[in-house]
Protein backbone atom coordinates (compact mmCIF):
# COMPACT_ATOMS: atom_id res chain seq x y z
CA UNK A 1 0.00 0.00 0.00
CA UNK A 2 2.91 2.72 0.95
CA UNK A 3 4.60 1.90 -2.07
CA UNK A 4 1.10 2.76 -4.54
CA UNK A 5 1.26 5.97 -2.31
CA UNK A 6 4.32 7.10 -2.97
CA UNK A 7 4.21 6.06 -6.46
CA UNK A 8 1.30 8.40 -6.62
CA UNK A 9 2.66 11.41 -4.55
CA UNK A 10 6.16 11.08 -7.49
CA UNK A 11 3.73 11.10 -10.33
CA UNK A 12 1.83 14.44 -8.99
CA UNK A 13 4.84 16.44 -8.24
CA UNK A 14 5.95 15.97 -11.81
CA UNK A 15 2.59 17.27 -12.58
CA UNK A 16 2.55 19.89 -10.20
CA UNK A 17 6.13 21.34 -10.01
CA UNK A 18 5.88 22.53 -13.32
CA UNK A 19 2.23 23.67 -13.05
CA UNK A 20 3.16 25.54 -9.80
CA UNK A 21 6.43 27.28 -10.97
CA UNK A 22 4.47 29.34 -13.77
CA UNK A 23 2.22 30.59 -10.89
CA UNK A 24 4.90 32.11 -8.86
CA UNK A 25 3.64 29.33 -6.40
CA UNK A 26 5.72 26.16 -4.67
CA UNK A 27 5.14 23.13 -3.30
CA UNK A 28 4.93 23.16 0.42
CA UNK A 29 3.61 19.57 1.24
CA UNK A 30 2.03 16.59 -0.70
CA UNK A 31 -0.14 13.91 0.74
CA UNK A 32 -2.30 11.00 -0.30
CA UNK A 33 -4.55 8.67 1.76
CA UNK A 34 -5.70 5.78 0.70
CA UNK A 35 -8.62 3.88 1.55
CA UNK A 36 -10.35 1.13 -0.63
CA UNK A 37 -10.36 2.31 -3.83
CA UNK A 38 -10.60 5.69 -2.97
CA UNK A 39 -8.45 8.71 -1.37
CA UNK A 40 -7.93 11.62 -0.79
CA UNK A 41 -4.86 13.57 -2.37
CA UNK A 42 -3.72 16.87 -0.51
CA UNK A 43 -2.04 19.56 -2.17
CA UNK A 44 -0.44 22.39 -0.04
CA UNK A 45 1.10 25.38 -1.74
CA UNK A 46 2.73 28.42 -0.37
CA UNK A 47 4.47 31.57 -1.72
CA UNK A 48 6.81 34.43 -0.15
CA UNK A 49 3.87 36.93 0.45
CA UNK A 50 0.74 34.17 1.20
CA UNK A 51 -1.43 32.02 -1.01
CA UNK A 52 -4.95 33.08 -1.59
CA UNK A 53 -8.08 31.30 -1.84
CA UNK A 54 -8.20 32.22 -5.86
CA UNK A 55 -4.81 30.98 -6.19
CA UNK A 56 -6.15 27.44 -4.44
CA UNK A 57 -9.08 27.46 -6.66
CA UNK A 58 -6.83 27.68 -9.52
CA UNK A 59 -4.56 24.97 -8.75
CA UNK A 60 -7.17 22.76 -7.81
CA UNK A 61 -8.99 22.88 -11.31
CA UNK A 62 -5.98 22.75 -13.41
CA UNK A 63 -4.84 19.99 -11.03
CA UNK A 64 -7.63 18.50 -11.56
CA UNK A 65 -7.82 18.21 -15.35
CA UNK A 66 -4.23 17.06 -15.34
CA UNK A 67 -5.19 14.10 -13.39
CA UNK A 68 -7.90 13.58 -15.09
CA UNK A 69 -6.28 13.56 -18.58
CA UNK A 70 -3.15 11.52 -17.15
CA UNK A 71 -5.87 9.04 -14.94
CA UNK A 72 -2.73 8.25 -12.48
CA UNK A 73 -4.87 8.06 -9.07
CA UNK A 74 -6.90 4.69 -9.72
CA UNK A 75 -10.77 4.55 -8.61
CA UNK A 76 -12.31 7.89 -7.07
CA UNK A 77 -10.63 10.70 -4.83
CA UNK A 78 -10.62 14.13 -3.57
CA UNK A 79 -8.59 17.04 -4.46
CA UNK A 80 -7.97 19.48 -1.92
CA UNK A 81 -5.86 22.19 -2.41
CA UNK A 82 -4.81 24.85 0.44
CA UNK A 83 -2.12 26.99 2.39
CA UNK A 84 -0.22 25.29 5.23
CA UNK A 85 -1.74 28.07 7.30
CA UNK A 86 -0.64 30.25 9.78
CA UNK A 87 0.84 27.91 12.40
CA UNK A 88 2.65 25.94 9.30
CA UNK A 89 5.36 23.30 10.53
CA UNK A 90 8.91 24.11 9.91
CA UNK A 91 9.72 21.05 8.16
CA UNK A 92 13.94 21.81 7.40
CA UNK A 93 16.75 24.25 7.94
CA UNK A 94 15.70 26.26 5.11
CA UNK A 95 12.45 27.12 6.89
CA UNK A 96 14.27 27.96 10.08
CA UNK A 97 16.02 30.43 7.68
CA UNK A 98 12.91 31.66 6.15
CA UNK A 99 11.38 32.27 9.49
CA UNK A 100 14.07 33.71 11.59
CA UNK A 101 12.36 36.44 13.39
CA UNK A 102 8.92 34.80 13.98
CA UNK A 103 7.37 33.57 17.09
CA UNK A 104 8.02 29.45 17.13
CA UNK A 105 6.81 26.76 19.15
CA UNK A 106 9.35 24.37 19.24
CA UNK A 107 9.13 20.70 20.77
CA UNK A 108 12.13 18.77 21.45
CA UNK A 109 13.16 15.03 21.85
CA UNK A 110 14.98 15.30 25.09
CA UNK A 111 15.07 17.70 27.36
CA UNK A 112 17.19 21.24 27.43
CA UNK A 113 17.15 22.40 31.09
CA UNK A 114 14.54 19.97 32.14
CA UNK A 115 11.87 21.33 29.51
CA UNK A 116 11.24 19.91 25.81
CA UNK A 117 8.72 23.19 24.97
CA UNK A 118 10.02 25.91 23.62
CA UNK A 119 7.79 29.14 22.33
CA UNK A 120 9.21 32.26 21.46
CA UNK A 121 10.71 34.51 18.74
CA UNK A 122 13.16 32.56 16.52
CA UNK A 123 16.45 34.93 16.90
CA UNK A 124 18.91 32.79 14.46
CA UNK A 125 19.04 29.94 12.71
CA UNK A 126 23.23 28.75 12.36
CA UNK A 127 25.48 26.05 12.57
CA UNK A 128 22.43 23.83 13.27
CA UNK A 129 21.26 25.59 16.23
CA UNK A 130 17.69 27.21 16.18
CA UNK A 131 18.35 30.21 19.17
CA UNK A 132 15.09 31.16 20.38
CA UNK A 133 14.14 34.15 22.63
CA UNK A 134 11.60 32.96 25.25
CA UNK A 135 10.24 34.26 28.37
CA UNK A 136 12.67 32.80 30.39
CA UNK A 137 15.75 33.17 28.53
CA UNK A 138 17.28 32.59 24.97
CA UNK A 139 18.13 28.80 24.26
CA UNK A 140 19.95 27.36 21.24
CA UNK A 141 18.42 24.07 20.57
CA UNK A 142 20.26 21.70 18.10
CA UNK A 143 18.06 21.31 14.74
CA UNK A 144 19.00 17.40 14.79
CA UNK A 145 17.05 17.25 18.34
CA UNK A 146 14.03 18.93 17.17
CA UNK A 147 10.62 16.85 16.98
CA UNK A 148 8.48 19.49 16.03
CA UNK A 149 8.46 23.27 15.03
CA UNK A 150 5.71 25.38 14.19
CA UNK A 151 5.19 28.90 13.22
CA UNK A 152 2.97 30.36 16.54
CA UNK A 153 0.19 33.17 15.92
CA UNK A 154 1.70 36.50 17.21
CA UNK A 155 -0.33 38.73 18.83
Amino acid sequence: MASRENDILFNVRELLEPLLAGKDLELFDLEFKGQGRSGVLRVFIDREEGVTIDDCTLVSRELGTLLDIHDMIPGSYTLEVSSPGLTRALRNPEDFLRYKGKKVKIKTNKDFEKRKIFIGKLLEFKDGLATVETESGNFSIPYVDIEKANLELDF
